[in-house]
């Protein structure tokens, strides 16, 4: 019976690291979930500030300034070209809503086919990933809705490619096929454009030195509430230090479980 107890009495002793290790474990997925998720979480786009344009421009260079989270309106002709210009920042998607009000179905002769296009601040046209682009309003249809959601904004890029950079975006609205006798007509547009944060995971080792903002109309004005983003961080970097802190404390404890495993038991004396 001594001997059974003294058996017993040495349970704990290759028990306890164990336990030690599962704490420590426990603890570090807290910590490193904490992180990730801190790093997932996607930001609101800001509310932009001041008065909604109610005009847009007929040209690149006299495109009326936007901010993200602010509606617009304009009043213009069929075969107008309007213009909004607005900026994005490394790590933003963008999605740029568009809605038609369309003249009176009585005194037009066709359907209507509209394009929303956006081009960069180098004037190359970013392909949307997803949304309706053009469309197409039946005769009697009085209003007409296009979206388009952009690739997510890199710090930076090779020369060659055509992956789009933080700075001024322009959006452009048109009417692209209609009877020529619909030419001139009143309609009425409205303009939103919001943008979620995608954060590191689409970060680049190489940035931008400064925002492809032109120096020349009014996009030179063109800059986020909140100023334009730094060129080095992101939170990549929590995802690294995340990583590091799971890999230091699993590898303690492996080192732990090991040791504890390996260690001799204790022999009990004989009679």
């Amino acid at each position: 019976m001594s001997a059974l107890r003294r058996e017993r009495d040495d349970a704990p002793t290759t028990r306890l690291p164990v336990r030690r290790v599962r704490r420590a474990l426990t603890a570090a997925l807290l910590v490193g979930g904490g992180l990730l998720g801190v790093a997932a979480s996607p930001s609101p786009s800001p509310s932009g500030g001041g008065e909604a344009p109610t005009e847009a421009g007929t040209a690149f260079r006299t495109a009326t300034p936007l901010q993200l989270g602010q509606g617009a309106t304009a009043d213009a002709s069929t075969g107008d070209y309007l213009y909004w210009v607005l900026p994005l920042d490394s790590g933003q998607r963008a999605t740029i809503r568009a809605s038609v009000t369309l003249p009176a179905a009585a005194g037009r002769h066709s359907a209507y086919t509209w394009q929303l296009d956006v081009y960069d601040g180098l004037r190359r046209r970013q392909p949307c990933t997803y949304g309706t682009q053009t469309g197409t309003a039946a005769k009697d249809a009085a209003t007409l809705d296009l979206s388009c959601t952009l690739r997510p904004v890199r710090s930076g890029a090779d020369q060659w490619a055509n992956d789009p950079l933080p700075g001024a975006y322009y959006i452009r609205l048109t009417v692209t096929d209609l009877a020529p006798e619909d030419l001139g007509q009143p309609v009425r547009a409205r303009l939103r454009a919001e943008a979620e944060d995608v954060g590191g995971a689409y970060a680049a080792d190489n940035a931008l030195a400064v925002p492809l903002v032109p120096g020349a109309g009014t996009a030179s004005t063109v800059a986020p509430a909140d100023g334009w983003s730094g060129t080095w961080w992101s939170d990549r970097w929590l995802w690294t230090a995340a990583g590091g802190l799971l890999a230091g404390l699993a590898g303690i404890g492996g080192y732990r479980l090991t040791r504890g495993a390996g260690r001799p038991g204790r022999v009990p004396p004989t009679a």
